[in-house]
């Protein structure tokens, strides 16, 4: 009776896994870095297309950043709603970077000791996503307190003028080397991320691989594209 009372206990007693919650897991922390890295690529992507507006001169520019702060009026005060924009993404951003951390550490640590081969099959991509990471993390820093804030912008910035504060930025060495090596490490990072999202979230398969990566590579290329096309106009003179 005894036993039989021990058995069915050990029977409905929780599972480890199970009682360690959907943040403790591994596939918890996998999940929140799929769902905020599209979060974040759904941003890049309308991001992207903002700039290129860029290309059709400083009136249509600078009518665009004022829009991003009366965007949702008169339902919403002003800069509401780009507020609101700047928490989701701030809150995706943490949520991904914290996952990434901790799952690095946990890879870590399951590592047996002297362990010295990398994967043979993994990607240049794969091997240099979490130094990627850390470019994009510090170019966000420096990209907000250049564009948003002033605090480092070169020329005198200029508050509502966002086209003229482009052209300054990009009319420094410095300012296009910083930009176009993290918008390197942006394509790197979305084309892996992409993927590894597409598998984590199950919609990847055999059948879908090809279009999948065709897929990350083609947004990828770009984005990156995209972006670097901005520095480029102005080095150039296209953007002046």
């Amino acid at each position: 009776m005894a036993l039989a009372t021990k058995t069915a206990s050990k029977e409905r007693s929780p599972s480890p896994t199970r009682s360690r919650g959907f943040w403790s897991s591994t596939i918890g922390k996998k999940t929140v870095m799929a769902v905020s890295g599209l979060i974040m690529l759904g941003y890049l992507v309308a991001h992207v297309m903002g700039n290129l507006k860029v290309f059709f001169g400083p009136e249509e520019f600078n009518a665009y950043g004022h829009w991003l702060r009366t965007m949702g009026a008169p339902v919403l005060h002003h800069s509401w709603a780009l507020w609101l924009v700047r928490i989701v993404l701030l809150a995706a951003v943490a949520g991904h970077a914290v996952s990434a951390y901790q799952l690095s550490r946990r890879d870590i640590k399951a590592r047996p000791t002297g362990y010295v081969h990398r994967r043979k099959r993994s990607s240049y991509a794969t091997r240099t996503m979490r130094w990627g990471g850390i470019i994009l993390a510090l170019f966000i820093v420096w990209h907000i307190l250049d564009l948003t804030t002033g605090t480092v912008h070169s020329g005198g910035f200029q508050e509502g003028r966002p086209y003229q504060n482009v052209v300054d930025t990009f009319s420094t060495w410095y300012g296009n080397a910083l930009y176009i090596v993290a918008m390197l490490a942006v394509g790197l990072h979305v084309r892996h991320g992409f993927w590894s999202a597409a598998q984590t979230l199950g919609v990847g398969n055999a059948r879908r691989e090809r279009l999948l990566k065709a897929l990350a590579n083609g947004l990828a290329l770009a984005l990156t594209a995209g972006f670097i096309s901005v520095p480029v106009a102005v080095m150039t003179g296209v953007v002046s």
